[in-house]
């Protein structure tokens, strides 16, 4: 498939980065190299999106595991052992996609996702869009799109422990409490996941605390630094508003899921904000057995005022 549909072709010919978008494209491809799998087996983390087939909602889900429960099983193919947390936003996705195979037993080609690892110690992360079918152990994700980012506005995490939690049940909304709004306000990392007509992306945004504003309850606000001229997330708004937001407490392993719109404005000043309107929370507390140090923000992280 093409690494650009017509979304992304009309933001970056807004912006005036087209050249330097099909510089970057050539970067993406189907396979898995060997430094990308190795990367992958070193991972505790993996961050999912996509589309739960109930409610047409998009939502961004994490999934942990000992290093090696992500591992590339083929030059196309990434499998991953396990799941998400029952009673996550996409356990439907996992449970009723079709068995193993590169096409499911009805001809089906697999549900779309987008996969998002990323390490905080090595300020590193790969992307993998692709088509998900289950597995006896889990899932895999057959390749569509491949690639790595640089650690431009990633926070440095200089090391993890494992620990035993146990999570609690996923509390459910429609509106951030203030507990909520106060974890989004200081937050310096999130995940957000788009869909276009024939794929999902995974991706990251991060910046110093305060990156993200809560308008109020249920409308978010973040400016979209300059990136890799890809504009693979605009675009995919640019095509379908739906979105999913995940944010991490990377102490205390809570994780907060949004799904709602999304819409990208463009200022005369020629900053970008994309604002975020809620329409279901789902938030798990110890959602994640994992503790992280403290971080380093990221050199390249504007100023918040």
């Amino acid at each position: 498939m093409s690494v650009y549909h017509a979304g992304s072709r009309a933001v970056q010919d807004r912006v005036g980065v087209r050249a330097a978008a099909d510089h970057v494209g050539r970067s993406v491809g189907r396979g898995i190299r060997p430094v990308a799998a190795a990367f992958l087996e070193l991972q505790p983390l993996l961050v999912l999106g996509a589309t739960d087939p109930a409610t047409g909602g998009v939502w961004a889900s994490p999934l942990t595991g000992t290093p090696g429960f992500v591992r590339a099983t083929g030059p196309h193919r990434m499998s991953v052992t396990g799941g998400v947390l029952p009673g996550d936003p996409l356990a439907e996705v996992l449970a009723t996609d079709a068995t193993d195979g590169r096409d499911g037993p009805d001809g089906s080609e697999g549900t779309r996702v987008g996969t998002i690892a990323l390490d905080p110690r090595t300020r590193r992360r790969m992307r993998l869009n692709g088509r998900l079918h289950r597995t006896p152990r889990g899932f895999a994700v057959e390749a569509d799109q491949v690639f790595s980012n640089c650690p431009k506005y990633l926070q440095r995490r200089s090391s993890y422990e494992t620990v035993d939690r146990t999570p609690g049940e996923v509390q459910r909304g429609t509106e951030l409490t203030a507990r909520q709004q106060d974890f989004v306000a200081a937050a310096d990392t999130f995940f957000l996941a788009t869909v276009h007509a024939h794929g999902a992306d995974a991706s990251h945004r991060g910046g110093s605390p305060g990156f993200v504003r809560v308008l109020s309850p249920r409308e978010l606000l973040w400016r979209d630094y300059p990136g890799n001229s890809m504009f693979l997330t605009l675009g995919n708004l640019a095509a379908d508003p739906r979105a999913g937001l995940l944010f991490l407490d990377w102490t205390s392993g809570a994780a907060l899921q949004l799904t709602g719109q999304a819409r990208t404005e463009f200022g005369a000043d020629g900053e970008r904000r994309v604002r975020f309107t809620v329409t279901r929370v789902a938030a798990t507390d110890g959602a994640v057995p994992l503790r992280w140090a403290p971080p380093e923000y990221s050199p390249a992280n504007p100023w918040v005022p």
